[in-house]
């Protein structure tokens, strides 16, 4: 990533927090942030994943219609195929872009996205990964009075940050660029300084998280479930174990 593409990202995130600041401390709105840019990571290896299982049928993950009996085989065996490779699974209609698009068209997003982060654990039951996303997102909570006094409120607030992250284009698929280690790496250490903390309280740096993310994997050949989720979102090695695979 260049230092211009560092600065374009850094002040794409920083309207983001101010979106939230004032609504709550810095603390709080720092689990909000990281929480939804995790659900986008997520979702975003769905869709790379999902892809290379459609490649030669003429259709894309999007284009897939949950309601549309010729493509309710598709979503199945994609579902299957993601909880054995990566350890979760979503559908076309749970997809961040789709939950960001339908805030930005004005429609209440609250109950769905709620129930899609809920999704997310549920699908990985009984499966390896199950411990790791147990708990996962419990620190999204999207009927706080903080985020709105008001349920419409709240789902307009909401709907804006996922916009505004929705116009970053985190590359996952590009493992040398890691805008995603960057994005963590920028917002953690800034909440750090806004609540009077040493940002090393917070994040491990990209490079020592890079290499124990190698050296915890080394030898597996692939890696279904998420390690060290139980730092959750005040550490993004969790992101680079991922990223390695």
């Amino acid at each position: 990533m260049t230092q211009v593409q560092l600065q374009q990202l850094q002040k794409q995130l920083w309207n983001i927090a101010n979106t939230l600041r004032g609504t709550m401390g810095a603390d709080e709105f720092r689990d909000y942030i990281l929480g939804f840019i995790f659900f986008k990571y997520l979702s975003e290896k769905s869709v790379n994943f999902a892809n290379e299982l459609l490649d030669g049928e003429d259709l894309s993950f999007l284009e897939l219609d949950e309601n549309n009996p010729e493509h309710v085989p598709y979503i199945e065996e994609i579902k299957k195929n993601a909880i054995a490779e990566v350890g979760y699974a979503l559908t076309p209609n749970q997809l961040f872009h789709t939950l960001a698009e339908r805030g930005r068209q004005g429609e209440f997003i609250l109950d769905d996205l709620t129930a899609t982060l809920k999704s997310i654990e549920q699908s990985t039951l009984g499966t390896d990964s199950a411990d790791d996303f147990a708990n996962l997102f419990e620190d999204l909570d999207l009927n706080s009075t903080k985020l709105g006094n008001n349920a419409s409120d709240r789902n307009a607030l909401v709907a804006k940050v996922l916009s505004h992250l929705d116009d970053i284009d985190f590359d996952i698929s590009n493992t040398e660029a890691d805008v995603l280690g960057d994005a963590y790496e920028y917002l953690i250490g800034e909440f750090a300084s806004g609540a009077g903390k040493k940002a090393g309280e917070f994040y491990t740096p990209q490079t020592v998280s890079t290499l124990l993310a190698k050296i915890v994997t080394q030898g597996k050949d692939r890696l279904r479930s998420v390690c060290f989720v139980a730092q959750r979102f005040h550490n993004y090695m969790i992101l680079k174990v991922l990223i390695v695979f």
